[in-house]
C-alpha cells in the first residue's frame, strides 16, 4: 500500500513541476507526448477509483503476477490508444490536464489508503485482492515515470524503493532474474522494450534475451 502512494504521488509530482513546453515532447511511449502519457495516468488513476469500488465475490482468478499478459508490441490500431492523444489534444493547456489528473490521482490515492488490503474486486473480469491489484499499479506507475522522464533530463527519476520493486514484478512475470549486473532501471527498460540490450546486456542475458521484450498488457 505504501508503495502504491509513494509511486503514485512521485509521478504526479515530476507532472505537476513540469514546464507548458514539456507537454510538446516526446514521451518513451513510442507515438505518444508527454500530454499524452500524461492522459493515459489521468484514465489509470480513474480505473483505480472505479476497480476500489467494485467489490467482488469468490475466490481471486490472479494475483500482481498473473494480471498481466505478454502480447504483441502495440502497432498503433488499437482504437483505445488512438483515443488517447485526442483527448490529450482536447484539454488544451497543459494546467488543465494537471489539475484532472491531480484530481483523480490524488483520490485514488485516499481511496487505496481507505481500501481493506485483503478486499477482492473485479476488474478485466477477473477478480483479484486489492493488495494485488495496487501492487499492479507499483509497476504501472513506475514504467510509466520512466517513459515520462525518458527525454526530460531536468524531471526527477521514480523514488528507487518502487523501481526495486518493479524489477522484482518484472522478474515474477518473466520466471527468472535479471543479471545483478542490471541496474533497477536498466532491466525495466531493457526488459519491457523501452531501449535494445547493450551488446554486453545481451551477453549477461544469455538465453533470457531471446525472451524479450516483456510487453505487458
Amino acid at each position: 500500500m505504501d508503495l502504491f502512494s509513494r509511486s503514485l504521488t512521485a509521478l504526479m509530482a515530476a507532472i505537476g513541476d513540469l514546464p507548458d513546453e514539456d507537454f510538446e515532447r516526446p514521451s518513451g511511449c513510442a507515438g505518444w507526448l508527454v500530454r499524452d502519457l500524461a492522459c493515459h495516468l489521468t484514465l489509470g488513476a480513474q480505473d483505480v477509483l472505479i476497480t476500489l469500488v467494485t467489490p467482488a465475490e469468490g475466490e481471486p482468478t490472479v494475483d500482481e503476477v498473473t494480471y498481466w499478459h505478454l502480447v504483441e508490441p502495440p502497432t498503433g490500431d488499437d482504437p483505445f490508444d488512438a483515443l488517447i492523444p485526442r483527448l490529450a489534444d482536447a484539454y488544451g493547456e497543459p494546467r488543465l490536464l494537471k489539475h484532472h489528473l491531480d484530481d483523480l490521482g490524488s483520490a485514488a490515492d485516499r481511496a487505496a489508503a481507505l481500501a481493506d488490503p485483503a478486499g477482492r474486486v473485479g476488474t478485466r473480469d477477473e477478480i483479484i485482492t486489492v493488495a494485488d491489484f495496487l501492487s499492479v499499479y507499483v509497476l504501472e506507475w513506475t514504467l510509466h515515470h520512466l517513459d515520462l522522464v525518458a527525454h526530460l533530463a531536468a524531471a526527477p527519476a521514480p523514488p528507487a524503493e518502487t523501481l526495486a520493486a518493479s524489477r522484482t514484478a518484472l522478474e515474477r512475470i518473466a520466471g527468472t532474474p535479471f543479471p545483478a549486473s542490471f541496474s533497477d532501471e536498466d532491466a525495466l527498460r531493457a526488459g519491457t522494450g523501452r531501449r535494445a540490450p547493450t551488446e554486453a546486456e545481451t551477453a549477461a542475458l544469455g538465453p533470457f534475451a531471446g525472451a524479450l521484450p516483456l510487453i505487458l498488457g
